[in-house]
Order: C-alpha cells, then structure tokens, then sequence
C-alpha cells in the first residue's frame, strides 16, 4: 500500500505553517511501504490533524492525500472501511477507549472483525503478559489507567491485519521499560508483516530503527 502526500496544508493552520518550514506541510513525500518513520512535531503543528488526514477521518486540508495513486476522495466508503480493517491500523492520541466493554472486549472490537481473525485469542494473552496488563483483561475501560489505556490500545491495534501502523504518541504515559517492552512488541509485529510504521512524538524517540525522519 502506497501512501503519499501532495502539497498538503491543514486549512485550520494554514497561517503558522507558511511562516515555519517542514519536512511535511506543502511538500510532496512518499512514505516508504515497510519502512520506519519518526515525525517530529512541536506542539501546534498539526500532529494529531496529519494523524487524522492519514486515516481520512478529516478532510479540511488542500493538496492531497493518495494512497495507491489515487486520493481518499475517490475511495468508496466500502473501500476505506475495507482499507481500514485490512491494510492500516492506528493509534490515536486519544486512545478511543470504549469505557462501556472491558479492556478484553476492547481489543477483541479489531481481533475478530474480519470473517477470519488475524491473530488468536492465546496471541492476545500473550501480548497482554508481555505489556504488564493481564491483570486488566476483565476490568471496564472506564477504571484503566491513562498507561493501561495505551498498552490496551497497542495491543487492539496490533491484532488486526495491517501494511501501515500509524501511532500518535503512543507512550505518552508509560515508563521507560513498558515503553520498551511495547516498542520491542510493535517492531516485531511490523517487521513480521513487512508492514510500515509511522510515529508521531513531540521528542527524539530512539526507541525504533528508524529509515527516516521528519520534523512536521
């Protein structure tokens, strides 16, 4: 799955971004298919919004965004739901909990939304034992903690089938050794499936190999 951007500029922020440069806004970039990448981006800068421009949940930009060639506009929504369940996985800043289902229900939203599911119910335990948060497999979403909130929400994103694995300061609220241990899980994950990923922080993370880098 080819993704691109073409002259892209977040309408909201238009005026800051012409006065700053970046590697990102108004430019053309190619995102490498199995590739790592790290944008850095200062608060304010359009982060959270690029996040949500690759996932086409918002479209109050100019330019474009082309995936395989072609911009999300001439997707069916049959498609990028397609797109979504098979082929990009995401992490969003605000994680999208839902506080209703327990952390278990949660994850198994994405684990069992394909006619065949892509990894198994012993996978997900065992991810689980990994990220230190098998303890909150039955408890609702509401009582998590902000850190429990990631790992849980690594862990739904991993369970999927991807090509893209976009992340949108994932370990915001972790220690360093569960923010290792869930770098160490995603690399493994994304390296196994050949699939890209894309991190968006606010600092140098150096927790991955990184092929390329960008300031937003």
């Amino acid at each position: 799955m080819q993704i691109q951007l073409d002259n892209l500029v977040p309408v909201p922020l238009r005026d800051k971004i012409v006065q700053r440069s970046s590697d990102i806004w108004n430019r053309p970039v190619a995102f490498t298919p199995g590739s790592f990448t790290k944008i850095k981006a200062p608060s304010g800068t359009g982060k959270t919004t690029l996040v949500h421009y690759l996932y086409h949940i918002r479209t109050d930009y100019t330019g474009q965004v082309l995936v395989n060639g072609q911009p999300w506009a001439s997707y069916s929504k049959g498609a990028i739901a397609g797109m979504r369940q098979e082929q990009v996985s995401v992490i969003f800043q605000d994680l999208r909990i839902f506080e209703q289902l327990t952390a278990l229900e949660n994850i198994e939203l994405k684990r069992v939304m394909n006619a065949q599911a892509y990894c198994t119910a012993e996978k997900v335990k065992e991810m689980a034992a990994r990220l230190n948060v098998t303890h909150v497999l039955n408890q609702s979403g509401r009582t998590l903690s902000y850190g429990e909130r990631q790992r849980i929400a690594i862990i739904r994103a991993l369970v999927q089938p991807f090509q893209w694995l976009i992340m949108d300061e994932p370990f915001s609220h972790l220690d360093e050794d569960n923010a290792n241990r869930a770098a160490q899980l995603i690399a493994e994950e994304c390296k196994a499936r050949k699939a890209g990923f894309i991190l968006t922080d606010l600092d140098h993370d150096t927790r991955f190999a990184y092929d390329t880098h960008y300031n937003l």
